[in-house]
């Protein structure tokens, strides 16, 4: 992918409070122990990009352009004490909209790696990859280093995997990720750092080789929900739980966080039920019963929203898709009743088709999902989109692509913000608590 297109799609930088130095106040830290969240252009970036000549709106659009890939992708896919790091809006990949700050190895060598609720395996480019960003770790610099051969189990949980037929040899496994871009790497192990705690033995993939442009370029973290993933190899250093709060798009300086671990996290959260879908075991499935539009219940057949582990068909909770996505006839039924609560000329801009003035933003409905034992207002600024000359408000979703065979409702990042999104796995619960990141 062009570097362009690497500038305009959003990520989510972590780093640690240290790393932002001010002499009194940091609007990038966070308070206490907590991770912040910092934008990509933002003062305290890592990232010494030039800033972008669009409007943040312009960003957003770009960025939804490829979440059909997303959607794509996602079709296609059969501690006491809390470890905490800072989140940021910024951009990067397409397939990337969050990023982590890792160290990997002895001493530890820093990756910004995507942090992906719907994948379970970490890989990070390795030196000698071809295709890789400059960004590149260097295995024979880490002390504590080791690749793995197949006959360890880690190398059954990986997908892809080749092997000889008759003896051993190193475990190499090749993956796809996002549309049309593939990658091969070498099981390995090492040390992973991240926030305040060290990981010894994590295990990850060695990227070797790099085809097409929607790999995230320093790597992958999985945060998914299979053996591969962080809290399966943690096991019960977090105790299966983590949740973060994704700031608006629109923030310059503030942060948001992710919390890894139990202790630190709200304990009056609204909660409904994690779902398990053994086709697709890395993905968050929840119950989502229905939508509401203002008032308004929309009429929307129960089996495009009924959980069916053997389609794939339900709802998910998903932090690499920009906006919400629901199977098309679910969408045009919600967007069709939003459209007769608003008055005025109906436009598009971009990938939203519900565009009006916005001089009648104040009777625009609110959205309202409602899960099993949970019911989400949405804030309006989940709702609505502007354009960059604030004429127009737009309805921030949209139908997945009609050139996918879909059966998967994504409840993207954009309705995600400002709100604590936890994961219990071992409770099976998911939370959703108002919360301003910003």
């Amino acid at each position: 992918m062009e570097h362009s297109n690497i500038l305009l799609t959003l990520v989510f930088i972590i780093c640690l409070s240290t790393s932002c130095n001010g002499s009194s106040f940091d609007p990038c830290s966070s308070p206490g122990s907590d991770l912040s969240v910092i934008p990509m252009f933002g003062k305290c970036s890592p990232f010494d990009f030039p800033k972008p000549a669009t409007s943040w709106v312009d960003t957003i659009l770009n960025m939804a352009s490829n979440d059909p890939k997303r959607i794509s992708y996602l079709s296609n896919l059969v501690a006491p004490k809390p470890t905490l790091a800072p989140i940021a809006s910024g951009q990067l990949i397409n397939a990337g909209n969050y990023v982590v700050r890792v160290k990997i190895g002895t001493p530890g060598q820093l990756f910004f790696m995507v942090l992906d609720t719907s994948n379970d395996a970490a890989w990070i480019p390795s030196s000698g990859c071809t295709g890789c960003s400059s960004a590149v770790f260097a295995s024979n610099s880490s002390t504590t280093y080791a690749s793995l051969d197949c006959s360890v189990p880690e190398c059954t949980q990986v997908s892809g995997v080749s092997c000889p037929a008759v003896g051993s040899g190193s475990c190499l496994f090749n993956r796809s990720y996002g549309a049309g871009s593939t990658f091969s790497a070498t099981l390995s192990r090492d040390t992973l750092t991240l926030g305040n705690t060290v990981i010894p033995n994590y295990a990850f993939g060695c990227v070797n080789t790099i085809s097409g442009g929607s790999i995230p370029p320093q790597g992958l973290l999985g945060l998914g929900r299979g053996p591969m993933s962080l809290l399966s190899q943690t096991g019960p250093v977090y105790s299966g739980v983590f949740s973060y709060c994704l700031p608006s798009f629109k923030s310059y300086y503030f942060s948001g966080s992710l919390k890894l671990g139990p202790a630190g996290q709200p304990k009056n959260i609204r909660t409904t039920l994690l779902l398990k879908n053994p086709h697709r075991p890395s993905l968050y499935y929840v119950n989502l019963t229905g939508v509401s539009v203002g008032r308004v219940n929309v009429p929307i057949a129960p089996e495009l929203l009924a959980f069916d582990p053997s389609t794939g068909s339900g709802t998910i909770i998903d932090s690499g898709t920009v906006i919400t996505r629901f199977v098309q006839p679910v969408y045009i039924s919600i967007r069709d009743e939003f459209r007769k609560q608003i008055t005025g000329a109906i436009s598009s801009l971009g990938a939203f088709d519900t565009c009006f003035a916005a001089t009648n933003e104040e009777i625009a409905p609110t959205v309202t999902f409602h899960f099993t034992g949970l019911d989400l207002k949405l804030p309006m600024e989940n709702v609505l989109i502007h354009s960059s000359s604030g004429s127009l408000a737009c309805l921030a979703m949209a139908a997945a692509p009609n050139n996918v065979n879909s059966v998967l409702n994504v409840i993207a990042n954009l309705q995600q913000q400002n709100l604590r999104i936890l994961f219990d796995t071992v409770n099976s619960r998911l939370g959703i608590a108002r919360e301003l990141c910003n």
